[in-house]
């Protein structure tokens, strides 16, 4: 069991990876969803049909009056539907060990020295990165609804919370405060990357541009996470300044 949580995000990544696989495997099952009465004819014989679908169990039939004939072969949907409750088993047991994680232990302390150079590599270096990746981000946000449909835009905006996350840890421990823990690394990455993804998602949601971002979410996430970083650094501070301090016999706090 120790080994499973170890690799926690590991088994929460492969679930949604095959996740998205598993909507776009669903989607190409179904009718295409610009013509879907020629894929009904084409496929099944049945002209001026319209598809009935169903994302689980995995189904689509072509309707036409009163003639309904199964576009998706029975087989299929029950492989899919397997396949389906296998891999949400995978992804629920992948997030409740990773969500865990935030609380275990903490791990050694990490310390060091020139604060002022990895404050500024923090800042400049990881806001950068995260546009980049956000660049990644929405180029696959399009390809996600396209093959998948609302269950993979669903998956898609978990994996991408999944994936910041553990890039915002990376950038951290690379680049964050000092001194710090693995567990400190892993919260103040997890609360960057999910507070960026928020500011850029309520940004498209007022523009009212869902559910496809825009390419001027890459300079928006840039500025939040820098902002965000930023505002860690101040707090980070704040405590080592505090943890050296200690109270006098009278109460008062000195250096």
């Amino acid at each position: 069991m120790d080994w499973v949580r170890q690799r926690a995000g590991s088994l929460l990544g492969l679930g949604l990876i095959g996740g998205l696989v598993w909507t776009t495997v669903v989607t190409l099952s179904m009718p295409n969803w610009y013509d879907p009465s020629e894929d009904c004819a084409r496929k099944v014989g049945v002209d001026n049909a319209h598809p009935r679908t169903s994302w689980f169990p995995p189904s689509a039939s072509c309707v036409s009056g009163d003639e309904v004939r199964q576009y998706m072969s029975t087989t299929r949907s029950v492989i899919l539907s397997v396949v389906g409750v296998l891999l949400l088993i995978l992804i629920a047991t992948g997030l409740i060990l990773t969500v865990r994680r935030l609380t275990g232990d903490p791990g050694p302390l990490r310390t060091g020295d020139d604060l002022k150079r990895r404050r500024r590599s923090h800042l400049m270096f990881g806001a950068l990165d995260m546009g980049v990746a956000f660049a990644v981000v929405t180029f696959l946000n399009v390809v996600a609804i396209v093959f998948g449909d609302l269950p993979g835009a669903i998956l898609f905006i978990v994996t991408t919370l999944v994936g910041l996350s553990a890039f915002g840890t990376l950038l951290d421990r690379h680049m964050g405060p000092l001194p710090s823990t693995a567990l400190d690394s892993r919260r103040r990455g997890t609360v960057a990357a999910v507070a960026t993804y928020a500011i850029v998602f309520t940004a498209t949601a007022l523009a009212g541009q869902l559910p496809f971002f825009r390419f001027w979410a890459v300079p928006l996430s840039a500025v939040a996470y820098a902002a965000i970083t930023a505002t860690q650094w101040s707090r980070a501070t704040r405590r080592a300044v505090v943890d050296r301090v200690g109270p006098t016999e009278d109460g008062e706090e000195h250096l």
